[in-house]
Protein backbone atom coordinates (compact mmCIF):
# COMPACT_ATOMS: atom_id res chain seq x y z
CA UNK A 1 0.00 0.00 0.00
CA UNK A 2 2.84 2.07 1.22
CA UNK A 3 4.15 1.48 -2.40
CA UNK A 4 1.17 2.49 -4.28
CA UNK A 5 0.53 5.57 -2.57
CA UNK A 6 4.16 6.59 -3.17
CA UNK A 7 3.62 5.85 -6.89
CA UNK A 8 0.14 8.06 -6.44
CA UNK A 9 2.44 10.60 -5.22
CA UNK A 10 4.67 10.71 -7.59
CA UNK A 11 3.02 10.25 -10.70
CA UNK A 12 0.94 12.47 -12.90
CA UNK A 13 2.19 15.96 -11.09
CA UNK A 14 1.08 14.74 -7.81
CA UNK A 15 4.04 15.94 -6.12
CA UNK A 16 2.91 19.41 -6.05
CA UNK A 17 -0.39 18.48 -4.28
CA UNK A 18 1.54 16.30 -1.79
CA UNK A 19 4.29 18.84 -1.24
CA UNK A 20 1.84 21.69 -0.69
CA UNK A 21 -0.39 19.31 1.54
CA UNK A 22 2.82 18.47 3.64
CA UNK A 23 3.81 22.26 4.20
CA UNK A 24 0.20 23.03 4.70
CA UNK A 25 0.41 20.73 7.51
CA UNK A 26 3.78 21.61 9.56
CA UNK A 27 2.46 25.65 9.29
CA UNK A 28 -0.72 23.99 10.98
CA UNK A 29 0.99 21.77 13.42
CA UNK A 30 4.06 24.53 14.24
CA UNK A 31 0.85 27.87 14.28
CA UNK A 32 1.52 28.80 10.93
CA UNK A 33 3.28 32.06 9.23
CA UNK A 34 1.00 34.49 11.48
CA UNK A 35 2.40 37.63 12.60
CA UNK A 36 4.75 37.06 16.01
CA UNK A 37 3.26 38.45 19.12
CA UNK A 38 4.44 41.68 19.32
CA UNK A 39 7.46 42.64 21.55
CA UNK A 40 6.37 44.06 24.84
CA UNK A 41 8.54 46.48 26.73
CA UNK A 42 8.35 46.23 30.39
CA UNK A 43 7.06 50.01 32.00
CA UNK A 44 7.01 50.18 35.28
CA UNK A 45 4.56 53.00 36.24
CA UNK A 46 4.17 52.16 40.28
CA UNK A 47 7.35 52.97 42.36
CA UNK A 48 8.50 50.00 44.58
CA UNK A 49 6.85 52.28 47.38
CA UNK A 50 3.78 52.44 45.51
CA UNK A 51 3.07 48.62 45.16
CA UNK A 52 4.14 48.04 48.83
CA UNK A 53 1.62 50.43 50.09
CA UNK A 54 -0.89 49.36 47.19
CA UNK A 55 -0.49 45.62 47.31
CA UNK A 56 1.40 44.14 49.68
CA UNK A 57 0.50 46.08 52.92
CA UNK A 58 -2.92 45.97 52.32
CA UNK A 59 -2.78 41.89 51.50
CA UNK A 60 0.24 40.91 53.74
CA UNK A 61 -2.15 42.65 56.55
CA UNK A 62 -5.15 40.98 55.87
CA UNK A 63 -3.52 37.09 55.41
CA UNK A 64 -1.86 38.20 59.27
CA UNK A 65 -5.26 39.22 60.73
CA UNK A 66 -7.34 36.12 59.30
CA UNK A 67 -5.19 34.17 61.57
CA UNK A 68 -6.44 36.07 64.35
CA UNK A 69 -9.89 36.40 62.40
CA UNK A 70 -10.11 33.20 60.96
CA UNK A 71 -12.58 33.31 57.93
CA UNK A 72 -16.41 31.88 58.52
CA UNK A 73 -17.95 32.42 54.55
CA UNK A 74 -16.86 31.53 51.76
CA UNK A 75 -16.80 34.71 50.63
CA UNK A 76 -13.97 35.72 53.32
CA UNK A 77 -11.75 33.13 51.83
CA UNK A 78 -12.30 34.16 48.68
CA UNK A 79 -11.03 37.92 49.24
CA UNK A 80 -8.32 36.22 51.63
CA UNK A 81 -7.48 34.02 48.57
CA UNK A 82 -7.48 36.83 45.99
CA UNK A 83 -5.07 38.69 48.50
CA UNK A 84 -2.72 35.64 48.65
CA UNK A 85 -2.34 36.31 44.85
CA UNK A 86 -2.22 39.87 44.65
CA UNK A 87 1.03 39.02 47.43
CA UNK A 88 2.45 36.59 45.06
CA UNK A 89 2.17 38.42 42.02
CA UNK A 90 3.31 41.32 43.69
CA UNK A 91 6.82 40.01 43.70
CA UNK A 92 6.61 39.68 39.70
CA UNK A 93 5.77 43.47 39.82
CA UNK A 94 8.71 44.35 41.87
CA UNK A 95 10.99 42.03 39.55
CA UNK A 96 10.41 44.63 36.42
CA UNK A 97 13.53 46.00 35.52
CA UNK A 98 13.52 50.25 36.06
CA UNK A 99 11.12 50.48 38.83
CA UNK A 100 11.95 53.19 41.21
CA UNK A 101 11.78 52.93 44.60
CA UNK A 102 10.00 56.16 45.02
CA UNK A 103 9.19 59.21 43.00
CA UNK A 104 11.62 61.90 42.16
CA UNK A 105 12.11 64.08 45.42
CA UNK A 106 9.89 61.84 47.34
CA UNK A 107 11.59 61.46 51.22
CA UNK A 108 11.60 58.58 53.61
CA UNK A 109 8.66 58.86 55.75
CA UNK A 110 10.73 58.74 59.58
CA UNK A 111 14.63 60.04 58.38
CA UNK A 112 16.05 59.18 61.44
CA UNK A 113 14.68 55.70 60.93
CA UNK A 114 14.90 55.24 57.27
CA UNK A 115 16.85 55.32 54.37
CA UNK A 116 15.93 57.89 51.83
CA UNK A 117 14.36 56.31 49.03
CA UNK A 118 17.03 57.56 46.44
CA UNK A 119 19.90 55.76 48.80
CA UNK A 120 17.31 52.69 48.58
CA UNK A 121 16.99 52.20 45.07
CA UNK A 122 20.89 52.97 44.99
CA UNK A 123 21.87 49.76 47.00
CA UNK A 124 19.17 48.21 44.94
CA UNK A 125 20.89 48.67 41.89
CA UNK A 126 24.25 48.25 42.89
CA UNK A 127 23.40 44.35 44.12
CA UNK A 128 20.76 43.43 41.92
CA UNK A 129 21.02 39.90 42.75
CA UNK A 130 21.04 40.30 46.24
CA UNK A 131 17.37 42.47 45.66
CA UNK A 132 16.32 39.36 43.77
CA UNK A 133 17.32 36.94 46.17
CA UNK A 134 15.33 38.87 48.85
CA UNK A 135 12.03 38.62 46.43
CA UNK A 136 12.58 35.35 45.44
CA UNK A 137 12.14 34.31 49.18
CA UNK A 138 9.44 36.88 49.67
CA UNK A 139 7.85 34.60 46.93
CA UNK A 140 8.21 31.39 47.99
CA UNK A 141 6.78 32.92 51.80
CA UNK A 142 4.01 33.87 49.33
CA UNK A 143 3.31 30.58 47.36
CA UNK A 144 3.32 29.11 51.31
CA UNK A 145 0.76 31.49 52.53
CA UNK A 146 -1.44 31.01 48.91
CA UNK A 147 -0.71 27.09 49.13
CA UNK A 148 -2.34 27.66 53.48
CA UNK A 149 -5.09 29.42 51.96
CA UNK A 150 -6.14 27.31 49.29
CA UNK A 151 -6.06 24.63 51.91
CA UNK A 152 -8.12 26.79 54.56
CA UNK A 153 -5.55 25.42 56.69
CA UNK A 154 -5.88 28.27 59.80
CA UNK A 155 -2.46 26.21 61.51
CA UNK A 156 -0.35 26.63 58.35
CA UNK A 157 -1.90 30.59 57.17
CA UNK A 158 -0.38 31.45 60.93
CA UNK A 159 2.63 29.92 60.28
CA UNK A 160 2.98 31.00 56.74
CA UNK A 161 2.64 34.64 58.60
CA UNK A 162 5.42 33.76 60.51
CA UNK A 163 7.53 33.62 57.31
CA UNK A 164 5.99 36.27 55.50
CA UNK A 165 6.96 38.68 58.78
CA UNK A 166 10.78 37.05 58.08
CA UNK A 167 10.85 37.66 54.82
CA UNK A 168 9.56 40.81 54.61
CA UNK A 169 12.11 42.02 57.70
CA UNK A 170 14.59 40.57 56.30
CA UNK A 171 14.73 42.94 53.04
CA UNK A 172 13.87 45.72 55.38
CA UNK A 173 16.99 45.28 57.06
CA UNK A 174 18.79 45.36 54.14
CA UNK A 175 17.12 48.60 52.55
CA UNK A 176 15.19 50.57 54.71
CA UNK A 177 16.33 50.56 58.17
CA UNK A 178 18.68 52.52 58.60
CA UNK A 179 21.71 50.58 60.99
Amino acid sequence: MLLARSRIIHGGGCMRVASSMLLAGLLFVSGGCGPADPAVDYVPTATVREVMRSIVDPSANALWQSAVNVPQTDEAWTELHNRAIALVESTNLLLVPGRHAAKPGEKADNPDKERDPQEIEAMMAQDRAKYLDQIGGFRQVALTMLAAVEAKDEMAIQEAGDGLNGACENCHMVYWYRE
